[in-house]
């Protein structure tokens, strides 16, 4: 009679246990379930491109930052505030007697004047 009993419940066990997971599953794959699975591996994905955006962002401003210094060195701007570099002269001088040299108040940028 025990072995009968054990038996019997050990297959209703079974059987609750195998429909219990037939039901899950059958839950799983409704249209209202696989779009939801989706839009959450959607929501999944946009997390971690954006995640994975923002570390190239901050991986070229430091890049960016220690180019900067890098030029910095090498044009001498990182000199102490004592030391400033001599002023520069300007190449380009008029020259009022040159004949290319032209008033600006008397030189028309129309170009329909003549016509």
């Amino acid at each position: 009679m025990f072995r009968r009993s054990f038996w019997f419940t050990t297959g209703v066990a079974a059987g609750v246990w195998a429909t219990t997971k037939v039901n899950r599953k059958l839950r799983q794959l409704t249209p209202e379930s696989l779009a939801a699975q989706a839009a959450n591996k959607a929501i999944e994905a946009g997390h971690r491109l954006k995640d994975r955006a923002t570390d190239f962002a901050l991986d070229i401003r430091a890049g960016m930052a220690q180019r900067e210094a890098e030029l910095d060195d090498a044009l001498g701007l990182t000199a102490p505030v004592d030391e400033l570099p001599a002023p520069r002269r300007f190449t380009a001088i008029e020259n009022h007697n040159n004949p290319k040299y032209v008033e600006r108040s008397t030189y028309s940028y129309n170009r329909n004047e003549d016509h």
